[in-house]
């Protein structure tokens, strides 16, 4: 069977959104929450390309809008993670059309993400074309005063 592109991957919902409650006490100290919510890829896409030029989110940021939205005590880390690293890789898979500005979605505190189409290279280099400066702190890198730049994303 042929390997799935991208944006077959980022228009596939299957079972999703659903809102999971979490059993098991470990599961819930980690999140701090009772109750998960596990979000199609298509809408982490859609709140990143909310994010204007010259502003920034974060993927804890857009999982926080997500529970908020379903109603959840939080949204599930590990698939936002890969179905924001989704809607980038399908994104430049696209070419010039339809275009999810990636770049501007940045890992906790600031950080870039190296998973990212072209790694932090390109990432950083998009970052400073729209006039953010990034610092190094040993291996990470990070937007300075990020905070100061965050988008106001409703979903």
């Amino acid at each position: 069977m042929a390997k799935k592109t991208f944006n077959e991957k980022l228009n596939y919902s299957g079972d999703l959104p659903k809102v999971e409650t979490l059993t098991t006490p470990k599961m819930i100290e980690r999140n701090g929450a009772t109750t998960m919510a596990i979000v199609p890829p298509l809408e982490y896409d859609g709140l990143m390309k909310k994010v204007p030029k010259g502003k920034l989110t974060t993927i804890d940021r857009m999982m926080a809008q997500m529970a908020k939205k379903y109603k959840a005590g939080c949204a599930c880390p590990m698939t936002a993670g890969i179905f924001v690293n989704i809607a980038a890789n399908a994104s430049e898979e696209r070419g010039g059309k339809n275009i999810t500005p990636w770049w501007r979605t940045l890992k906790k505190d600031g950080q870039l993400n190296e998973k990212y189409p072209g790694g932090i290279e390109s990432q950083k280099t998009r970052l400073e074309q729209e006039g953010h400066t990034i610092i190094q702190k040993g291996k990470r890198y990070l937007v300075a005063d990020y905070e100061k730049k965050l988008a106001d994303l409703k979903t």
